[in-house]
């Protein structure tokens, strides 16, 4: 808009080119939205614009918001469908996962249990080989014993003899006969 100060004079009233309202001298200018004169056309063009408005919120704005609100509405609700999924398979793996480890750890016990049972066993036919052989070698070192004790209980029945020989020969000075010997230490023995 151009900004024009033309003054037209007549009759002494002042008219003001630029906004097209004659001015009385005495009278104050108002503000043309408060002008009561202006409020038809003010009303007029307000209806219109609030119904081009309308209508621009109606067929663009509006449909283009839904538009947007029911696409985000639908992806969060596959992305809690896809969450639920994901949720549910995570679940189902550590179900699955506690269920091998519950069987591992009893196979892991079978493994232990057969593993002493085993070592068990095997310690026993050790020991019995083991008390095998040593009753074998006592059976052998009581013979040992016994033959190496009847051994020296026969020496001794002939050392005695021997002795009991020279003893009575110095004591008496005459020699007794082996019969007489054996019979004397046969009796002491017992």
């Amino acid at each position: 808009m151009f900004v024009v100060s033309a003054y037209a004079a007549s009759d002494g009233e002042v008219t003001n080119t630029e906004t097209g309202v004659a001015h009385d001298a005495g009278h104050e200018a108002t503000f043309p939205p408060f002008d009561s004169a202006t409020f038809p056309s003010q009303i007029l063009w307000l209806v219109i614009t609030f119904g081009l408005f309308y209508l621009f919120l109606k067929r663009v704005a509006l449909p283009r918001i839904s538009d947007i609100l029911e696409n985000r509405s639908d992806r969060i609700a596959q992305d809690l469908d896809q969450a639920a999924s994901m949720k549910q398979e995570a679940d189902e793996a550590i179900a699955a996962y506690e269920q091998e480890l519950a069987e591992g750890r009893a196979k892991a016990g079978q493994i232990a249990q057969e593993a002493r049972d085993a070592a068990k066993q095997e310690a026993d036919a050790e020991r019995r080989q083991v008390e095998a052989e040593l009753d074998s070698k006592l059976a052998e070192s009581e013979a040992h014993i016994t033959s190496i004790k009847e051994n020296a209980m026969k020496e001794v029945g002939t050392i005695a003899e021997d002795t009991a020989t020279s003893i009575v020969e110095n004591l008496i000075g005459g020699k007794p006969t082996k019969a007489e010997v054996s019979g004397a230490i046969k009796a002491v023995r017992g």
